[in-house]
């Protein structure tokens, strides 16, 4: 396939480059979309752009020759179709918000086969321009916004840019959280390892990061915590949490391993993170929509146990 040139039209204005052209080549790798993007390979009106690079309605994009994989039938199994379909919190005809489980990847690559993404393209295939409004890390349950429409996309990222979306999550602490710390306002820096491993600190060459905290219960050697963030960042509340030397339970990138193997025994095989509770402007309707996520088993029951521990 040779060089192609693609039109930006109203529907996809404000969409980042990356995104955009990961909706017009889906089965083609993400790490190669990025490959091309930082190679300079992709330009906009002949000009270089980063992945984060916003179009505006008339753009002219040049994409390098790609080799698009033929379509291949569905690798998600059946099985999670259908427990993707029973965790659907909300839809119409503009929006969806998913329970996603624990586990389940936001979308496929590096090695997955399939993630979140995928799976609702295949429930939903009339639904062309089906969207991720944001991401969740892989271990994180709960509250994911997918956007049906280009436009629906750009009005809620727009929400978010202004920070006039509300997310808030429930987290188990190890330790116990600082007296009176509500607020924490700290630089986050992301590192990519040759691994393609993600790492996150605290650094001053950072980016502004605040995360507010309220302590809900307090158990013998934990605490659970609800937080509602102010910014998104990458590991954003584990770091935070880390900061305070509060790690989250089951965390295991920056948490506590033998105590990670306790609180397996209690029902908490994976990180202890959920994100509970979503609302958000509704771009069609202008209604406020408010979802909230039940907690999964696992969680429940982790809960149920500590509180029959409690001293």
């Amino acid at each position: 396939m040779g060089v192609k040139f693609l039109e930006v039209t109203s529907e996809d204005e404000g969409q980042r480059v990356d995104n955009f052209l990961m909706r017009h080549y889906r089965n083609v790798p993400k790490t190669l979309i990025y490959r091309i993007i930082r190679k300079g390979e992709v330009r906009v009106n002949k000009g270089r752009v980063k992945q984060n690079t916003r179009l505006a309605d008339g753009d002219v994009v040049r994409v390098p020759p790609i080799k698009v994989p033929e379509k291949t039938e569905s690798t998600v199994p059946a099985g999670q179709l259908q427990r993707i379909e029973d965790s659907i919190l909300y839809e119409d005809k503009d929006l969806m918000v998913i329970n996603k489980p624990s586990g389940v990847a936001v979308h496929g690559g590096s090695g997955i086969q399939w993630g979140l993404i995928e799976v609702v393209r295949a429930l939903r295939p009339l639904a062309k321009r089906l969207e991720l409004v944001h991401r969740l890390d892989r271990e994180t349950s709960g509250c994911i916004l997918l956007a049906k429409k280009a436009s629906v996309l750009k009005a809620l990222h727009e929400q978010i840019r202004e920070n006039k979306m509300a997310k808030e999550y429930l987290a188990l602490l190890t330790g116990h959280w600082p007296k009176g710390l509500e607020k924490v306002d700290l630089p986050l820096l992301k590192n990519t390892l040759q691994s393609g491993e993600r790492v996150v600190k605290v650094s001053k060459e950072g980016k502004p990061s605040v995360s507010y905290f309220r302590i809900l219960e307090r158990f013998d050697d934990c605490e659970l915590a609800a937080v509602r963030l102010k910014t998104g960042r990458t590991h954003q509340i584990r770091v935070h949490a880390l900061s305070q030397g509060c790690p989250l339970v089951g965390d295991d990138k920056y948490g506590d391993k033998i105590l990670n193997k306790a609180y397996k025994k209690l029902g908490m095989k994976r990180l202890a993170l959920h994100a509970q509770y979503l609302g958000f402007e509704h771009p069609v309707t202008q209604a406020w929509l408010k979802v909230e996520a039940p907690l999964h088993d696992d969680f429940e029951l982790t809960l149920t146990n500590l509180r029959g521990e409690k001293a």
